[in-house]
């Protein structure tokens, strides 16, 4: 199994993933061209291509306002770090901020629109200093970045870089470069200690349950892409050895029956409950759906080694701060 790089040795050099991951900031301050406002030049690869076309990435610089005070972000991992280093959302997509991250927004936040569609007329009438898309909502910033300054922090290599790259962007971006180090210091630990936790516990599936179907997620095996990265952090980041990796890649992963969780029997199952995330009407809860004679005959199931993750930190959010030390202490609840 091929695991992604600690964010100890990131830290190390946190200059140069930067670079190597396909973006970068630039250190010192400037004045833009009006003279009145320091800025921070900041270079990402923007995906270009359709929805059903192969990925064409374009180098993107952009000049970012340092200390901005009104702030619209349509990706929710950049909320939850802009929040959890002492900025405050002026803008989001109401509907989809989690309720633990609902303390980051202003009173008078406006309702930017969903993940996928932004209300350009709402954005526009705020006249943000700075707009933040990612992941869902990347396909949002050229229509947004007509508006105000836009930055498309969707996921660029591992977790771990990833979460590296943006935390230290946004503290310095918010001027809370000291907070947003011994963020990493933490959560890297707190990484460190639930491999410890995962180290001998035998084998794992990662699972979402979907409607009444069940999917099993793929380690990334360096595949990094969206739906790679988000299905394969129970094994990349956490260290759980799969019970198979012949997986095929899917958005939500590959479907499989009842019989394929009892024929593989891991000796835990890790789920994600989509319907719970995404609030589908008339579908059951995840425990509902593998609460049948068939799961019952599993490992996993004998022994109470499900462990059921929180469904909005590993399907919507996966990344930012507070989110993070969720998925951390989902993991140690094991040997709790």
């Amino acid at each position: 199994m091929t695991l992604t790089r600690p964010l100890a040795a990131l830290s190390l050099v946190a200059a140069s993933a930067l670079v190597l991951a396909g973006c970068s900031s630039t250190s010192g301050a400037e004045a833009n061209a009006d003279g009145d406002a320091e800025t921070m030049p900041f270079t990402f690869e923007y995906n270009t291509a359709g929805e059903d076309e192969e990925p064409a990435y374009e180098e993107v610089t952009v000049d970012v306002p340092l200390a901005p005070e009104n702030v619209v972000i349509f990706d929710m991992a950049s909320l939850d770090t802009w929040g959890a280093l002492g900025g405050e959302v002026q803008g989001a997509p109401l509907d989809s901020v989690p309720d633990y991250l609902q303390g980051y927004l202003a009173d008078d936040a406006i309702n930017a629109g969903s993940l996928f569609e932004a209300d350009l007329l709402e954005v526009e009438a705020a006249q943000p200093d700075l707009i933040i898309v990612g992941g869902r909502s990347a396909a949002l910033y050229e229509d947004l970045s007509e508006i105000a300054p836009t930055v498309d922090l969707s996921s660029s290599g591992s977790f771990e870089d990833t979460l590296e790259r943006n935390v230290t962007f946004l503290g310095e971006v918010l001027g809370a470069e000291d907070e947003a180090a011994a963020a990493l210091e933490t959560l890297e630990a707190g990484i460190a200690e639930a491999r410890e936790v995962t180290t001998g516990i035998g084998t794992g599936l990662s699972v979402m349950v979907s409607g009444d179907s069940v999917s099993a997620l793929k380690p990334s095996e360096g595949d990094y892409s969206g739906r790679n990265l988000r299905g394969g952090i129970v094994y990349d980041v956490f260290g759980v050895e799969p019970v198979i990796s012949d997986i095929e890649e899917a958005t939500h992963g590959e479907p499989v029956s009842f019989e394929f969780l009892l024929e593989t029997d891991p000796d835990y199952l890790f789920v994600t409950d989509r319907n719970a995330a995404t609030g589908e009407e008339g579908a059951e809860a995840a425990e509902v759906v593998l609460d049948n004679e068939i799961v019952h005959e599993t490992t996993a199931w004998q022994n109470d080694q499900i462990v059921y993750l929180d469904p909005m930190a590993w399907y919507i959010v996966f990344g930012g701060i507070d989110t993070t030390q969720i998925m951390i202490d989902n993991i140690l609840s094991i040997g709790a």
